[in-house]
């Protein structure tokens, strides 16, 4: 798409005499977003893209599973025009019925090919990597965990959290069973039934390690940074270990952004994406407290974040990875 704005500046010659806009805002119509990503997040890139092309977002928030099943319930009557999600399991249970447009390839090339699928459907829109958060009080170097698959074994029995419930978590292992296969993933959430201690939320299993609960907990990087530039009330005791390595553990999670095939405003989503991935969008997760990160080709994250680079994560392509094998292994090892 050579310039989305552009184009949707000749949708209607009303928006000249209705909005006296200048010409890259003149846009007649709106989109509505089914939002799984963080809402302040998303509401400030509504706000930002309609400050610059004049088109206005209606954003229903949910859940990344929540809203996948729905837009598949939906169907070509679903009223949504473009979906986003934390995690790119939602995208590929969308995908896989057929329901995505696909993204325009100036907006695909604005994106490495690591944070987008192969087929183009959809497109990353932000990052977050996997982190083994510590309780520094108890824990040095020396004692932490080589690989997430470290956490099975009997030495660490009752000594970590995790939150199984949300999609966060079941990204995770999403990755694990499409980097080793369904026997070491059945074994490894074997041995982590026997070893963990489950909370409701990242954040709460970070505030258990904070507190002195348990010694550690596998969750996203983001949880630790946020509440470090809130008051770090939750966070003070608690330190960081990044995997590396291309361990499973070192894993980072894609938050997608898609166009729904029943849109009826594809120009507009289109435009839409195409800010999101490019300079504008990107400079509100740099500039932002969201501290997810950027993925646009040449865009930087957040200062206070390890570099994406440094990060050596396993490559994984997040069209295939299977939420609902993940959700039936989880179950048979007896975490639901």
């Amino acid at each position: 798409m050579k310039n989305s704005v552009a184009l949707l500046a000749g949708a209607s010659a009303l928006v000249v005499s209705a909005f006296a806009l200048p010409v890259q805002a003149q846009v007649a119509d709106s989109i509505t977003i089914y939002n799984a990503q963080h809402e302040g997040l998303t509401k400030e890139w509504a706000e930002a893209f309609k400050e610059d092309t004049g088109i206005v977002v209606t954003i229903r928030n949910g859940s990344d599973m929540e809203f996948a099943n729905q837009i598949v319930q939906e169907g070509e009557n679903s009223p949504a025009d473009v979906f986003l999600t934390e995690n790119s399991p939602a995208m590929a249970l969308v995908d896989g019925k057929g329901l995505f447009e696909p993204v325009a390839t100036d907006t695909l090339a604005q994106v490495p090919e690591q944070f987008r699928p192969a087929n183009g459907h959809w497109i990353g829109v932000a990052a977050r990597s996997t982190v083994f958060a510590y309780d520094k009080t108890k824990l040095t170097e020396d004692k932490l965990p080589k690989s997430m698959l470290d956490l099975a074994t009997p030495e660490w029995k009752g000594r970590w959290a995790a939150s199984p419930s949300g999609a966060d978590f079941q990204a995770i292992v999403g990755a694990l069973l499409q980097l080793k296969g369904a026997d070491v993933t059945e074994n490894w959430l074997q041995g982590m039934q026997a070893n963990y201690t489950a909370y409701k939320g990242n954040s709460i299993a970070m505030k258990a390690v904070n507190a002195g609960e348990i010694e550690g907990a596998l969750i996203y990087h983001y949880y630790y940074f946020g509440d470090q530039a809130k008051t770090g009330e939750n966070s003070n005791n608690v330190g960081l270990h990044y995997f590396k390595g291309q361990d499973p553990g070192a894993f980072v999670s894609i938050s997608g952004g898609g166009i729904l095939k029943s849109s009826k405003h594809k120009e507009q989503a289109q435009a839409f994406l195409e800010w999101l991935t490019g300079e504008s969008g990107q400079r509100i997760l740099r500039e932002g407290t969201s501290f997810e990160y950027a993925v646009g080709k040449g865009a930087a994250s957040n200062k206070a974040l390890v570099p994406l680079a440094e990060l050596d994560a396993p490559k994984v392509e997040p069209s295939t990875l299977n939420n609902s094998e993940v959700t039936d292994l989880m179950t048979e090892a007896g975490i639901f």
